[in-house]
């Protein structure tokens, strides 16, 4: 059925490229999921049931990592031979690292803020702008493609986890916050 030695761009027939067309990226994974779906095979054989569960997972991993910028920016390093280790980058940008920290203490000061949803709602756009002026960064360094861009493109990662684990931490605690009301 699915060929898996190929990389998730060919399975999904897209072009190994940072910038994913997400209509077509969609399109095809319905078409793939009712290739594969396991409920297909209900009445297959227990190895023909095993392949397409296996199938399925495939797909769906594939997936997911096209669809999320930052997973799909760590796949395309690794199919480039960059790797990014299972660890958060560290990142040595002194600037950035400053900022995180005023982000941060920005963060636990919003619970006390006289507004706190409205304080916290700015926050949220302002480091969701942060990370999509990251994503496009991104964009930029794999459309290049020279070591040095995909290097920053490493750099740029690594940022763009911190940013993306400060919008969840901020989604949390909006959470905590309506569960308050």
């Amino acid at each position: 059925m699915l060929d898996f030695s190929k990389n998730h761009f060919d399975l999904f027939g897209l072009p190994v490229s940072y910038v994913v067309d997400g209509s077509a990226l969609a399109e095809r994974y319905r078409d793939l999921q009712r290739v594969v779906h396991p409920d297909r095979y209900a009445s297959a054989s227990e190895q023909e049931k095993r392949y397409s569960l296996q199938q399925a997972t495939r797909v769906n991993e594939a997936y997911a990592i096209l669809k999320d910028p930052l997973r799909r920016a760590v796949y395309l390093l690794s199919l480039h031979g960059v790797e990014t280790g299972a660890q958060p980058a560290t990142v040595t940008d002194a600037a950035f690292l400053m900022e995180q920290m005023e982000l941060r203490e920005q963060l636990e000061g919003l619970r006390a803020a006289e507004e706190p949803a409205a304080a916290l709602e700015a926050f949220l756009q302002r480091v969701g702008r942060m990370i999509s002026s990251l994503v496009a960064r991104l964009a930029v360094h794999f459309e290049d493609g020279t070591p040095d861009a995909l290097e920053s493109a490493r750099g740029t990662v690594g940022k763009l986890q911190f940013l993306n684990k400060l919008y969840a931490e901020a989604e949390a605690l909006e959470a905590q916050l309506e569960d308050e009301l």
